[in-house]
């Protein structure tokens, strides 16, 4: 019974990523023709944080107000630090590094989140990668792949493969994905990549830290504090860069419809989704189905604003997912030897000679109320 718990669980935690990359691959599209089209990527992203809070806070008051924890000052300077890493600056440079590199070299570097997260996680224990045993072995090739399709993403294009939709909802302002790498002065290329990088670093920081701090407040609160947070200091950083204040005038164009769908179905939706994808299954889970923001980015965007598909993209993509799923297959079959180790403990632990095996009947034990409570908390 707990073994169908727990698939069903994972089931809930496997479409839940989905949905979440899924938006961000409309985000993608909807910014960069946004930003094509002029618009400041610091005015932009203090747009998109501020129309989040508009909805987060509202929806937070209602629902947490009568059994949401107290908010402290220590609680309240933790969310403004996190915000300030892992909301504000990440956001300001990826918007920026798309702006300056390519959106290939862009999409390709957003996928190097998954290698810097499991990094991380492994540094501060909340991961393991056992190289001498096979779920490790299968792991840490899931990661081979992911860098190689990030390799061959960046420095091979080989022949195109133009859209076959020519009526395209968006016109772009700029050289489509697959060729801006050639049109975009070297130094900006160069500073974009770097930029880009620095984010996904950020990023694969916030996500791992995600796991303590969630534990302070509930998700929704989580969310709403740290977004009101990069709200106030993304307007901070844009007013100092942008002083022209006519660039922050807003129409009725693809901007405004890039800042409201950012805004909600994105930072605040999918932060909350986030959250709670990283409650239930780990950071490393999430981070690991980055890939799939980059295949479902090329579908989209081959469509709506007509970019061309390069052939290195293709064989790209096929390793990234290559290596989503050997990551999940590698998780997938650690979790499997860890609950066989607990049925074969607790079955020793009864028989007659039990007794003399006290250490291992409370490891299994504590193992089982963990298996429980995680039961417990897919139920709510």
């Amino acid at each position: 019974m707990l073994l169908v718990a727990k698939m069903g669980g994972g089931a809930k935690a496997y479409a839940a990523v989905v949905l979440i990359r899924l938006m961000y691959s409309g985000m993608h599209v909807m910014s960069k023709v946004a930003l094509d089209q002029g618009m400041n990527p610091l005015v932009f992203l203090f747009y998109r944080h501020t129309t989040a809070a508009l909805v987060l806070i509202p929806v937070t008051f209602v629902l947490e107000r009568r059994k949401a924890k107290p908010v402290t000052f220590k609680i309240g300077w933790k969310m403004f630090i996190h915000a300030l890493y892992g909301v504000t600056a990440c956001g300001d440079l990826f918007n920026l590094g798309l702006n300056y590199a390519s959106a290939t070299s862009s999409s390709a570097l957003y996928n190097v989140q998954p290698v810097v997260t499991f990094i991380l996680a492994v540094i501060f224990g909340m991961e393991t990668l056992k190289l001498i045993r096979f779920h490790g072995k299968v792991k840490f090739a899931g990661i081979l792949f992911c860098i190689a399709g990030v390799t061959i993403l960046a420095f091979y294009q080989g022949p195109m493969f133009r859209s076959f939709n020519h009526h395209h909802l968006f016109q772009n302002g700029s050289a489509s994905g697959e060729q801006a790498g050639d049109t975009q002065p070297k130094k900006q290329w160069v500073l974009g990549i770097f930029l880009m990088t620095l984010s996904n670093v950020l990023a694969g920081l916030w996500t791992v830290l995600q796991g303590p701090l969630i534990e302070d407040t509930s998700k929704l609160m989580n969310t709403t504090l740290q977004i009101s947070w990069a709200s106030l200091q993304a307007f901070l950083v844009a007013v100092a860069v942008e002083r022209d204040f006519s660039k922050w005038k807003l129409g009725w164009n693809v901007g405004l419809a890039a800042i409201i769908y950012s805004g909600v179905m994105v930072t605040a939706l999918s932060y909350y989704m986030q959250m709670w994808a990283i409650a239930k299954r780990g950071p490393v889970f999430l981070a690991m189905s980055m890939p799939l923001t980059f295949i479902f980015t090329i579908l989209v965007s081959s469509f709506i604003i007509g970019d061309a598909v390069s052939l290195g993209s293709i064989f790209a993509g096929a390793l990234l997912v290559g290596g989503l799923y050997n990551v999940f297959w590698g998780k997938n079959i650690e979790e499997r030897d860890d609950l066989n180790k607990i049925s074969a403990a607790a079955s020793v632990a009864g028989k007659p000679g039990g007794l003399e095996l006290p250490q291992q009947q409370d490891k299994a034990d504590e193992a089982s109320h963990e298996v429980l409570d995680d039961d417990a908390e897919a139920k709510v």
